[in-house]
């Protein structure tokens, strides 16, 4: 027997692909509501599960279930916004005529965004280096063609690369300091912002009478809703250049 064949023998059996996690329910949380469970077993990426309040879903946390932190990252980045009224994940199919392939085929959209005045926005997540490619381009003309008013009133194209781990990172931060209210700390921030003098984060925090750390937070709240500038895409500290949004 050869050495090639002693290796083989000596190598485990080819691992069966197994079903998607399955979140078992959680009590005072509206459960999953995707067309499609994305919780499958990836060694390249990262599957995020949480539970958010919209005020679609009436303030209750409901799960939600992510391809990966990319598509999480545009999700908190749109909850940002105090237009946005509700979100949908991993959407039902879509028939499209692709003109490549000569054929019909389906697409998920990763996300659905409705705004408070009832517009609805289907959202296409991809990577740069696929987005460059005149395939990927023609597919997502063809997908976009395919959308009627029943489904999204307008599609967009988010790249994922514009979405730096710092920025990531940030996001979360932001989305954790936007669920704790504290209107005395956000008011004497947004005053010293706009009153006082400063460039860096602590010299505004050092320019408000009140302990640092309410500062802080409140800062990341006034950053999260552009009422302060910072540079997204490194991680945001006390020596963070900081300024009113234009």
């Amino acid at each position: 027997m050869s050495n090639y064949e002693d290796w083989l023998q000596d190598q485990p059996a080819p691992k069966k692909k197994q079903a998607a996690l399955v979140v078992a329910p959680i009590h005072g949380v509206l459960p999953y509501a995707g067309d499609r469970n994305p919780l499958t077993r990836s060694d390249t990426v990262k599957r995020v599960s949480t539970a958010l309040a919209t005020p679609m879903t009436g303030g209750i946390r409901q799960v939600y279930h992510f391809d990966g932190e990319s598509e999480y990252a545009v999700t908190l980045d749109a909850l940002r916004s105090p237009e946005l009224y509700g979100l949908e994940v991993q959407l039902p199919p879509l028939s499209f005529y692709c003109r490549q392939k000569r054929k019909v085929r389906t697409h998920r959209f990763d996300l659905r965004l409705t705004f408070r005045d009832g517009y609805r926005r289907a959202v296409f997540v991809r990577n740069a280096t696929s987005l460059a490619r005149r395939e990927t381009q023609d597919e997502i003309d063809d997908i976009f063609a395919a959308v009627t008013e029943d489904f999204a009133d307008d599609c967009m194209v988010v790249c994922t690369d514009d979405y730096t781990r710092a920025y990531r990172d940030n996001l979360r931060r932001i989305w954790d300091y936007l669920q704790v209210s504290d209107d005395d700390a956000d008011a004497l921030v947004e005053d010293a912002a706009r009153n006082t003098s400063y460039w860096y984060l602590s010299d505004l925090i050092a320019n408000c009478d009140m302990e640092p750390w309410r500062c802080y937070q409140a800062a990341m709240r006034l950053i999260g809703q552009n009422v302060l500038w910072t540079d997204m895409h490194g991680v945001i500290d006390y020596p963070s250049r900081v300024a009113l949004n234009a």
